[in-house]
């Protein structure tokens, strides 16, 4: 995701709440802030940790959440295996434990749930895209909002149970479960073609690789490029 922002933001004391798996390298951790978390969807905390003899890693997480006003949170972090904090995350971290954390971070890749949107998504990147899906659906706003997600396979999935519903479709690139129709393969211009609106904005969320494709595809398919906007990210130990 992002990197870290300089600037003059201080940092804060969260608090773990809760650790659920999504996938089996993907975790959800719930924080809760002293305070209001005021974030909007599709911004970004940093998480800095901080060792006995001062060496601090610190990376950014976009947040999965939907704003609802309350002082928690929720980040879903991949597991890197050199990755210095997201292992420590997922092997070290327990509920009740503390983290630094920046933020909220980010205000060109925001929805604010009034608005007409299409959410695309490649593998994590899903996660920024979740919190304007969830702000949708906390709001009775379904119909403004259109996801397609790309995933490797079923096993991939993040929020797998949660996800499905009227406003969504995925895209499987290398296996699929027996009930899906379409083929396995890359994202397409058919899998975007029934839901771009022109009066939508898109959001769009992945590798570089993907981001680019994705935006190439939109813009086929008649979306003006100052409706497209877009969010690359590598991997973010």
């Amino acid at each position: 995701m992002p990197d870290a922002p300089a600037g003059p933001m201080r940092w804060q004391t969260a608090r773990i709440v809760s650790i659920r798996a999504e996938t089996a390298r993907a975790k959800t951790f719930r924080l809760a802030l002293a305070g209001p978390s005021a974030h909007r969807a599709g911004q970004h905390y940093v998480v800095r940790l901080t060792a006995p003899d001062g060496y601090t890693a610190s990376r950014s997480y976009s947040i999965a959440s939907a704003p609802d006003g309350s002082p928690e949170f929720e980040l879903t972090v991949e597991r890197l295996e050199d990755g210095e904090v997201s292992t420590f995350l997922h092997d070290v971290v327990e509920p009740g434990d503390e983290l630094e954390v920046r933020g909220p971070i980010g205000g060109w890749f925001v929805w604010g749930g009034e608005t007409p949107a299409l959410l695309v998504g490649g593998g994590s990147g899903i996660v920024p895209l979740m919190a304007m899906l969830r702000l949708a659906r906390a709001t009775q706003r379904s119909g403004l909002v259109r996801m397609v997600v790309s995933v490797r396979s079923p096993d991939d999935l993040y929020y797998a149970d949660e996800l499905p519903g009227p406003e969504t479709a995925v895209v499987y690139t290398r296996r699929a479960p027996e009930a899906v129709g379409r083929r396995v393969g890359r994202l397409a211009g058919d899998d975007l073609a029934g839901v771009v609106r022109p009066d939508a904005t898109a959001y769009v969320c992945g590798s570089s690789g993907f981001a680019d494709h994705a935006g190439d595809l939109l813009v086929d398919l008649g979306l003006p490029t100052e409706r497209i906007r877009v969010e690359r990210f590598g991997p973010t130990g």
